[in-house]
């Protein structure tokens, strides 16, 4: 027998909304929060999830502006990078991912660090007012951070800063989030991913939906 099921993509969409919104628990985040928050959790298929997003203060508000106001998104992974839905960005904004640039091995050993990390270094003539979204790599993260540390380095607009995995990315995060150098969004413990980061930043470039 055939298999019967849902074939409508927006009433599929609905339904998952629905679910999210019944199930989740949403009541700590304000309006622009809740709508990233939501999406977040749709792309990981986790509710439960809200109990390990955290936004600080001014964070959505600070990513929208961003964006508005033409700022690029840099990348710290291809399945980043390529998950963003182009048309939804306000200013035709550009997606930058650094990674595969010819120089970064060489930097990488140089610095005798990751790849993931040392790309971030070419970041810095775009860093200023820019939308960072790092979701794969914790030493892209802490990278970040030490780069932050110094006065003089371009500060970023907001980060999103959800690195998955069981080295580092608890610890990369908890630093973001005790002491964030600009608004963030984390999700806390070892949970994270390129999926959760992409659906981020696609809620932010879309506010009104």
């Amino acid at each position: 027998m055939p298999h019967e099921y849902e074939k409508d993509g927006a009433a599929i969409y609905r339904q998952s909304f629905a679910t999210i919104r019944a199930e989740a628990d949403l009541a700590r985040f304000d309006p622009d929060e809740e709508r990233i928050a939501v999406r977040m959790i749709h792309a990981a298929g986790l509710v439960g999830l809200d109990r390990h997003i955290r936004f600080s203060p001014g964070f959505a508000r600070a990513a929208q502006d961003a964006l508005q106001s033409g700022a690029p998104i840099l990348c710290d992974a291809y399945m980043v990078s390529e998950g963003v839905t182009r048309p939804r960005l306000p200013a035709a904004n550009d997606v930058v991912c650094t990674l595969r640039d010819p120089a970064v091995p060489a930097m990488a050993r140089d610095m005798g660090t990751t790849r993931s990390a040392a790309a971030l270094e070419l970041w810095r003539p775009r860093l200023a007012g820019a939308l960072v979204a790092i979701g794969n790599a914790p030493t892209a993260l802490f990278h970040l951070l030490n780069m932050l540390e110094d006065p003089a380095c371009p500060r970023p607009a907001a980060i999103i800063g959800c690195p998955v995995g069981f080295v580092g990315a608890m610890e990369s995060k908890a630093a973001l989030w005790g002491d964030p150098p600009v608004p963030c969004c984390i999700v806390e413990g070892r949970l994270g991913g390129s999926a959760i980061t992409v659906a981020a930043i696609n809620a932010i470039a879309s506010p009104a939906e």
